[in-house]
């Protein structure tokens, strides 16, 4: 008898297989990262500060390494055939099916899409075989379970604030709830007489899902009084002597600074992200549904939800893609839509002098950054690939610098334009334009900022390197932070010295130093010439961060870090804190 041979699988049935597989990952994807999650809530329980870190790692990684792996399963199962677009698209249909039960479909969607990618390296998109828009307009499910907390009329605001503390069960004994809640209280009433709100709370509505992230543990939900809602977020520490409410925040600019996109992700176990981001869109409206996906750990759908909102932005605008304001860089190209707050960044074929740094240099500080504390300075970054625009899309001056900075990187043809690599960003005023530009009052705050955004890298181990303020941007809340990481390293990679004593008058006036200098050699006494001010605005700086000159202020942050001591930067004023404290 002759050998019998396996008969061929039908397109129909390897669709079948195929998306069940990509389903399976991804089931098994969202458990481990809600697995994760939901240890925050042990970690602050157990003051474990340095598992919390671990864990924001471990998070991120997560990903990337699952996508990867079922993609190769995909490939094992389709065969020779695992190009075929029929087939995938057979599968998309199969998979659309399967996920509809979900109340996480969109992120379901997305991971998709992460799969396809890794087969295809597709040029532009393809409806056919990804999600480019998703197949349900509005949830093919309602979510299992509602995402807030409702609370009645309440005259009394401490009960209030006591009772959403203790249903919150953020992990740990209170220190001291009873005042905790009347310090509240008592926050809450004079916010409310302030913008002439009734002093009573009709109705509170609270997530019920806590959101950690580093040292806190915040609770978010919104008051209604009379006509007004009011954004509400409880912030709570965990000290040695029991868990204290630190903070009340009740203004729409304070809950966006403490979303901000230069912080690192929540870890919130959400059931229903869409329900999750819909609901913190109604406390934040100004922030787009990109950002709070991403805020909230889901990074990889907040990217699929800026394109759309980017080719949504294209389809209804006339604008053109220009250079972004600002001096141009040694190492990127930057450039941006005038009514569309992110900026494209694309790597040089190469570097101008004096820089010393390779493309995978840059790559490897931009991933040191992606799963780095941002400490609220460190602007979060999406990497993008593929990206496909019509030239006419471009102003000319910029397809010119384009096509001779970023050859490698950049695609020109007839029609398109195609950008390999980038990495998209929010859009900030950079801060030398800042203080050109500004009134004096604003300038100064600005120039302060400055040195309290170098401050606070330093506590969470990082030296920008480059300290110029062309790299540095300032957001619509003032807020100062950095964005330029060619030249970013790890305190402790630095060598923080003092400049040794000339030798004799004439040293100081060399071409070059009159000591030797090594690649690590920091010497922060040279930091005051990158100021480029004068006047009030330095002596306001000098006032406040002259400390910033001494290698000592340096080493003690080093051994702070090297000890693993997590310095607290609070994502909020010290005037929102209900004590004082350090």
């Amino acid at each position: 008898m002759g050998t019998m041979t396996s008969p061929a699988l039908s397109d129909s049935r390897l669709a079948n297989l195929g998306a069940r597989a990509v389903a399976d990952a991804y089931t098994s994807l969202s458990h481990r990262f809600r697995i994760i999650t939901r240890r925050a809530r042990i970690r602050f329980a157990g003051r474990d500060w340095a598992g919390m870190a671990a864990d924001a790692r471990e998070r991120l990684d997560l990903y990337g390494s699952v996508a990867g792996a079922t993609a190769e399963t995909v490939r094992s199962i389709l065969g020779d055939r695992v190009e075929d677009r029929m087939v995938w698209a057979a599968m998309k249909a199969v998979y659309s099916g399967v996920i509809a039960d979900r109340p996480d479909w969109e992120l379901a969607e997305t991971f998709f899409n992460s799969v396809t990618r890794k087969i295809f390296s597709t040029v532009g998109v393809d409806p056919r075989i990804e999600f480019v828009d998703t197949d349900y307009d509005v949830p093919p499910q309602p979510p299992p379970t509602p995402v807030y907390r409702t609370y009645d009329r309440h005259e009394d605001l401490a009960e209030l604030v006591r009772r959403i503390a203790a249903d919150a069960e953020v992990g740990g004994p209170f220190a001291d709830l009873a005042g905790d809640a009347e310090l509240a209280a008592a926050r809450i009433e004079d916010h409310l007489r302030a913008i002439g709100a009734l002093r009573t709370v009709d109705r509170a509505e609270v997530v019920s899902s806590v959101f950690y992230r580093g040292k806190g543990a915040y609770v978010v939900g919104r008051l209604f009084s009379g006509s007004h809602t009011v954004p509400l977020v409880l912030a709570f520490l965990h000290p040695p002597d029991g868990v204290v409410l630190d903070a009340v925040l009740l203004t729409e600019n304070e809950v966006s600074i403490l979303f901000s996109f230069a912080r690192s992700y929540f870890h919130v176990d959400a059931v229903s992200p869409h329900a999750l981001v819909g609901f913190l869109q109604s406390v934040m409206p100004r922030k787009r549904r990109a950002e709070l996906y991403i805020s909230v750990g889901h990074n990889k759908h907040g990217k699929t939800e800026l394109y759309r909102e980017l080719r949504r932005y294209l389809a209804a605008t006339g604008e053109r893609f220009e250079a972004a304001r600002g001096t141009p860089g040694l190492v990127m190209e930057v450039f941006t839509l005038p009514g569309f707050d992110v900026v494209f960044k694309v790597i040089k074929d190469t570097f101008g002098e004096p820089k010393q740094i390779t493309r995978l240099d840059v790559y490897e500080r931009y991933r040191l950054v992606y799963r780095h504390d941002r400490a609220g300075r460190l602007v979060d970054a999406q990497e993008f690939e593929h990206l496909e625009f019509e030239r006419d899309r471009f102003d000319e001056g910029l397809l010119e610098r384009l096509a001779t900075n970023c050859a490698n990187t950049v695609t020109l043809d007839h029609g398109t334009v195609t950008i390999h690599h980038a990495y998209v960003e929010r859009r900030v005023i950079p801060l030398d334009v800042f203080l050109r530009e500004a009134d004096p009052s604003a300038a100064r705050d600005a120039i302060v900022e400055y040195g309290w955004a170098i401050k606070d890298m330093a506590a969470c181990g990082v030296f920008p390197g480059d300290m110029l303020l062309k790299n540095f941007g300032v957001t619509r809340h003032g807020r100062v932070v950095f964005y330029d990481y060619d030249e970013l390293r790890l305190l402790p990679e630095c060598n923080f010295r003092r400049i040794p004593p000339a030798r004799d008058p004439l040293d100081e006036f060399g071409a070059e130093p009159w000591f030797a200098v090594g690649p690590d050699d920091v010497f922060p006494e040279e930091f005051e010439s990158f100021l480029g001010v004068q006047g009030e605005l330095r002596e306001a700086f000098l006032a406040r961060h002259r400390d910033l000159f001494d290698p000592d202020t340096w080493r003690d942050w080093q051994r702070r870090v090297a000890s693993g001591e997590i310095i607290e930067i609070y994502p909020y004023r010290e005037g929102a804190r209900l004590r004082s404290g350090p």
